[in-house]
């Protein structure tokens, strides 16, 4: 919340990456900043690309926008990086939103039995 009290909304996602990296680090939270997932098929690494733009605390998948509204293809982007990370909470954060609240989406990945 802070970030977005200190520079509003509608900038650049890169903007809010920079400010997020500095605030964990400001305040001693533990976080890995666009760390490259594995997808497996059949038993080979099929893809090495996806990055999610934070894994807080190796325990919370967090995924940044900047945009009118979060889309479904934003949440699908999210649960998978939560999927291929094994961590089963996730954030999206919208910073392009007059108060921030209105732009966080809670993502909670359940596991088949």
């Amino acid at each position: 919340m802070r970030v977005h009290e200190d520079v509003g909304p509608g900038l650049l996602e890169s903007v809010y990456d920079n400010c997020m990296r500095r605030e964990f680090k400001r305040t001693g939270v533990l976080f890995t900043r666009q760390t490259s997932l594995k997808v497996m098929y059949a038993g080979a690494v099929v893809g090495q690309s996806y990055r999610p733009d934070f894994v807080v605390e190796g325990a919370v998948v967090v995924e940044l926008k900047s945009v009118s509204s979060i889309l479904p293809v934003h949440i699908a982007q999210a649960l998978s990086y939560m999927k291929l990370s094994k961590l089963e909470i996730g954030l999206i954060i919208n910073f392009n939103v007059e108060y921030l609240i209105r732009g966080v989406k809670r993502l909670i990945l359940t596991r088949s039995p």
